[in-house]
């Protein structure tokens, strides 16, 4: 059922329980104002029938009259009644004993017409006697007759117009909404720059366009760095791919000797390696992406595993005439997948060994900084990063040059992937330079002690290794 016709008929519905209840109450209070005016009128003739008594000392002889009297003695004994209240008692039981004991008034039928009727006793030479009093009703009833019957008939009308003016007012306040329903139909995944008309009303519908508008910027951007990486990514695997082929042509070639044969395989292997190492990346940022589990934490030392990546990066560092060096304390623990933790490491190593000057040193410090959080550095002497880089460090296949090549500026994966680790880890990761001259990686992982996100989570789960 459309929006617009179930305000409209909740509007309607609501409408009609308030006529309906306010009638009611009208009715009721009209009812009780009519019998409380009638009332007044029967008590004013109860005084007269007492001044009556009391100035002739004696009961009245009432002769032929439509007003209804009745006297009766305390015990029930008829004395006195007018045609009109015939001979039987007007009073039941109970009736009886609240007018002996004060007043009461109701409504009952006396001579097969509605009546009016009251009920006190008065002194009649030094004796109570009850007297009973009582008018026809009909014009009252008449009132009130009228009265629901306007109500009746005017009721469903003014439901009806409630109803046709809740269906205007809904449609006028939900065309802005069919409106932007209408442009968000039209905006196709090629309309990236497209954005909804926001009314100028400031209004909660105003307030959802803008937020339309913020989700398809914020997907816009999403997409548009989807492209951006599939892109990137097809140009890294271009180049591993087009040398595989080449060798493997060259590998196909009648009268290769055996040597040039295994010079062809082995280069295709390494290209081989390329690609399943590629691959393996985008498979890890992929699952990033997901916030799929791909860590497996366990308990670990944290400076015998930096040794292990100091001693792994030394045969690189040493081909480029760089000292590799650790700094931290002997117990430093932290809970964190060992496999994944390594990689984020070895790929700042390996960055920082290749832009460090030859004779310089690559220090690798870790402290805890007593906020709950372990802080490893990976710092170089080299030129740094470029200031315009710096902002877009993280980015994936964003390199600090232009260089496309495997040696000069790697696949431009390395901090997006220590990124994704770090943060994995509950963690953050952050790049900068030093005062000077070099650069520096700076990872911030959850102290042990410090109640580690990872530590009461189990988040091991098959991957490629």
């Amino acid at each position: 059922m459309p929006l617009r016709l179930r305000l409209a008929l909740l509007f309607a519905l609501g409408t009609a329980a308030v006529i309906a209840a306010a009638a009611l109450t009208f009715v009721l209070q009209l009812r009780a104002s009519l019998d409380a005016s009638v009332d007044a009128g029967l008590r004013a003739r109860v005084r007269a029938v007492a001044d009556e008594l009391d100035s002739e000392g004696t009961l009245p002889q009432l002769g032929p009259t439509a007003q209804i009297v009745q006297l009766r003695a305390p015990d029930g004994r008829l004395l006195v009644s007018s045609p009109v209240a015939g001979t039987q008692p007007l009073l039941d039981a109970t009736q009886r004993q609240r007018a002996l004991a004060g007043q009461v008034s109701f409504t009952a039928t006396v001579s097969g017409a509605r009546s009016r009727l009251l009920a006190t006793t008065v002194r009649v030479g030094g004796q109570r006697v009850l007297v009973v009093v009582g008018t026809a009703s009909e014009v009252s009833d008449a009132a009130v007759d009228r009265v629901e019957t306007a109500l009746v008939v005017g009721g469903p009308p003014a439901v009806l117009l409630a109803g046709a003016g809740a269906w205007l007012l809904a449609g006028a306040a939900l065309r802005p909404v069919e409106r932007m329903r209408r442009q968000a139909a039209d905006i196709s995944d090629r309309d990236t720059g497209r954005r909804l008309a926001v009314p100028p009303t400031r209004d909660e519908i105003a307030a959802l366009g803008a937020t339309i508008n913020d989700l398809l910027a914020r997907m816009q951007e999403a997409l548009e760095r989807e492209r951006s990486f599939v892109a990137d990514a097809g140009h890294e695997l271009r180049t591993p791919l087009a040398i595989l082929r080449a060798e493997l042509e060259l590998a196909a070639r009648p009268g290769r000797s055996r040597d040039e044969l295994v010079d062809a395989v082995s280069h295709a292997g390494v290209e081989t390696d390329r690609l399943i190492r590629l691959a393996e990346d985008l498979l890890l940022l992929a699952r990033a992406d997901n916030a799929q589990p791909f860590l497996r934490p366990v308990p670990l030392v944290l400076p015998e595993l930096l040794g292990a990546a100091a001693r792994g990066a030394e045969a690189r560092a040493a081909a480029r005439g760089v000292t590799v060096a650790v700094h931290t304390p002997a117990e430093l623990t932290v809970v964190a997948d060992p496999d994944r933790l390594r990689q984020a490491v070895d790929n700042l190593l390996d960055n920082a060994t290749r832009h460090a000057p030859s004779g310089s040193v690559v220090e690798i410090t870790a402290t805890a900084n007593g906020t709950g959080m372990i802080v490893v550095e990976v710092a170089d002497r080299g030129p740094g990063f470029p200031v315009e880089f710096l902002p877009d460090a993280f980015e994936r296949f964003h390199r600090a040059d232009a260089a496309r090549t495997r040696d000069g500026g790697g696949t431009g994966l390395g901090l997006s992937i220590v990124q994704a680790i770090t943060e994995a880890h509950g963690g953050h990761a952050s790049v900068g330079n030093r005062p000077g001259g070099g650069a520096t990686v700076t990872l911030e992982l959850p102290d042990t002690d410090g109640g580690s996100p990872l530590a009461g989570r189990a988040m091991g789960s098959p991957r490629s290794q």
